[in-house]
């Protein structure tokens, strides 16, 4: 069949023009990796065909380009690989390590707590756990139920307790009917 000139009018059939969308995608595509390829040149293509769905082509990728475009950057900020970074994903990343390291910061302190609580926890108990023989363990276990039952017992009553208070505290509405009948 061979190349022909197509006259540059929207092509009506949708099935030929989703044909034709597809095809010029891909050498637009092709096209923008050459030119990123021979030239250095960092770029971005986003194209939405006839019914909608988003198509990307980006070197480095769509993201940094966009970035760097939406923020006009001057400065050179590169990588070790020659990329440019946005100053705006060296931020985001910075705080990201920063988040981290308060998080790592937080655990610390808390193994450190639970390390204390299980010294103490010893000094109360006397022997570690596994120091301990099986009369004394059967001991530990009894006293731990018990406190189980007491912790569920004064938990009801509490229950109970705020279910009274919720009951007394909500308002009476009294209507002319319940005034005449009780007067």
């Amino acid at each position: 069949m061979g190349r022909r000139k197509i006259e540059m009018k929207k092509v009506m059939d949708s099935s030929s023009r989703q044909v034709t969308f597809s095809k010029r995608r891909t050498g637009l595509f092709k096209k923008a990796h050459e030119i990123a390829t021979l030239c250095g040149a960092e770029v971005a293509i986003v194209v939405f065909s006839p019914g909608g769905k988003p198509f990307s082509f980006g070197n480095p990728n769509v993201d940094s380009v966009a970035d760097r475009f939406l923020n006009q950057e001057e400065e050179d900020n590169t990588d070790d690989r020659g990329v440019r970074r946005s100053g705006k994903v060296v931020e985001r990343l910075n705080q990201q390590l920063a988040d981290v390291v308060k998080n790592l910061e937080a655990e610390k302190k808390r193994g450190e707590v639970i390390a204390k609580a299980l010294v103490k926890a010893e000094t109360k108990w006397g022997l570690p756990i596994q120091e301990r023989s099986q009369g004394e363990l059967v001991k530990v276990k009894q006293s731990l139920e018990e406190l189980r039952e007491s912790v569920k017992t004064r938990e009801s009553d509490m229950e109970a307790s705020s279910s009274l208070l919720l009951l007394a505290n909500k308002p009476v509405k009294e209507t002319k009917k319940t005034v005449a009948k009780s007067g």
